[in-house]
């Protein structure tokens, strides 16, 4: 029977249907690939790491000199009365005097107690910080759009299922208009396959929208066109094999990105450690400097006018001890030392949630994989009650309300089944991402 048939292959091939679909298909890699490119989250901390990275340079490191050059001028106009003690006064009007002067220093320091090459070596570990939380920022977004993209999956299978169910009904009503019009039904058969008919149209539709929405929504995630619903997904689903999974937990705690981040804040709190102790050493300072300096002053009443040109180098060292700085440089090491404890006690809180989350996360996964095998028995076992119910209504022996439930009831299988099977993936993409792999396997 066509009908019977058309279940049949559908049942079959329900995780490939994308490929019977005119829309051209927008696939798992294509998908992650752009995210990498064009998702907002991405980006900002693609940034964000670009700036760990200019700081961690030499740039940055406070390892060269300074070089600061000065340059000036000064002009000035006066009226000038000189009053004798044996003669006239004399009066000069209009006094000019000039003044310039440039010159170029060079500062290194030479020893600062270590902090210099500490701060360094900390600011090479926040860069790495901020690579581990890109990291991070990827995965969460990574998780977030497959979550999206399975939801596009899930509801366009749903579409698949509810066109058929729509089919299945509009033919009942055919086939009730045919009966009624031959005298072996009533008109109240007709009119409950109109109900249903306009029942499946409405879910039908209800899902359509949802699909719509839910396309916008990986849409703005990968930064496309809005309203661009012209694409289809892959809705094949593969999982992890029970062996490599327990490989990927047994690694879980070098792996984990949240655990790898604690690691770097310890590298960046025993910097800040002996930064901090820096403070107990002198530091030593090289300058040296170049200036250049002329004067011209006008003639007085008793004294010529005259131009002074000097130039020279000069160079020296200093050293700058701070034998007792009111215990600032003390409490600054004892706050560090207590923070880098804090950083261990965080360390053994979140070595404790990640096996909890673990643990939660693959019960989590197990469940749905066995309600999911339950689903696809399920789908048998209403698929072929379903073919028995449309054989007896065909020959008159069950009633459209009996068949209807056999419909209804195939309907809610398949739904169950496409919903059960997402949500096992969903979980094991969870457990992928606590044990550090979600990045390293194909999704």
């Amino acid at each position: 029977m066509k009908v019977l048939r058309s279940l049949i292959l559908i049942l079959i091939v329900s995780s490939s249907n994308t490929l019977w679909s005119q829309e051209p298909v927008l696939t798992k890699e294509e998908v992650i690939a752009r995210a990498l490119e064009e998702n907002f989250g991405i980006k900002l901390a693609n940034n964000n790491v670009e700036i760990a990275d200019n700081n961690q340079g030499i740039l940055n490191s406070g390892y060269l000199p300074t070089l600061t050059g000065l340059a000036g001028a000064n002009y000035d106009i006066n009226d000038r009365i000189t009053e004798p003690e044996n003669g006239e006064d004399v009066i000069q009007n209009g006094i000019e005097n000039n003044a310039y002067n440039a010159s170029i220093s060079l500062g290194y320091t030479l020893f600062d107690g270590l902090g210099r090459y500490y701060n360094y070596k900390s600011l090479k570990e926040q860069y790495d910080l901020s690579q581990l939380e890109a990291r991070e920022t990827v995965e969460n977004t990574i998780l977030q759009i497959m979550s999206v993209y399975y939801e596009i999956a899930r509801l366009s299978e749903n579409v698949n299922v509810l066109e058929e169910t729509l089919d299945i009904s509009k033919n009942r009503v055919t086939r009730a208009q045919y009966q009624f019009e031959y005298g072996q039904a009533n008109n109240l058969v007709v009119l409950n396959a109109r109900v249903d008919v306009n029942n499946d149209s409405i879910a039908l539709i209800e899902t359509e929208q949802q699909l719509r929405n839910t396309k916008r929504d990986l849409n703005v995630l990968l930064d496309r066109e809005v309203n661009d619903n012209l694409f289809a997904v892959d809705t094949t689903v593969n999982f992890v094999s029970d062996l490599e999974l327990e490989s990927f937990i047994d690694e879980a705690e070098t792996n984990n990105v949240s655990l790898l981040q604690i690691d770097q804040d310890l590298e960046i709190s025993e910097y800040d450690i002996k930064i901090n102790k820096s403070g107990y050493l002198p530091v030593v300072d090289l300058t040296g400097s170049y200036g250049w300096n002329k004067n011209r002053s006008a003639a007085s009443a008793f004294f010529p006018g005259s131009t002074t040109t000097r130039d020279g180098f000069s160079a020296g060292v200093s050293l700058r001890w701070d034998i007792f700085d009111g215990g600032r440089t003390s409490v600054l090491v004892d706050n560090s030392k207590i923070r880098y404890e804090n950083q261990q006690i965080l360390k053994e809180q979140r070595e404790t949630e990640i096996r909890r989350d673990i643990a939660n996360a693959l019960g989590n996964y197990r469940n749905k994989l066995y309600i999911l095998n339950v689903q696809e028995d399920n789908v048998r076992t209403n698929l072929d009650n379903f073919n028995r119910s449309e054989e007896q209504y065909k020959l008159g022996r069950i009633t459209s309300i009996e068949f209807r439930q056999a419909q209804i009831n195939l309907l809610d299988a398949r739904t169950s089944l496409n919903l059960a099977k997402y949500d096992a993936k969903l979980a094991e993409l969870q457990v992928l991402q606590l044990t550090g792999q979600l990045l390293n396997v194909e999704l």
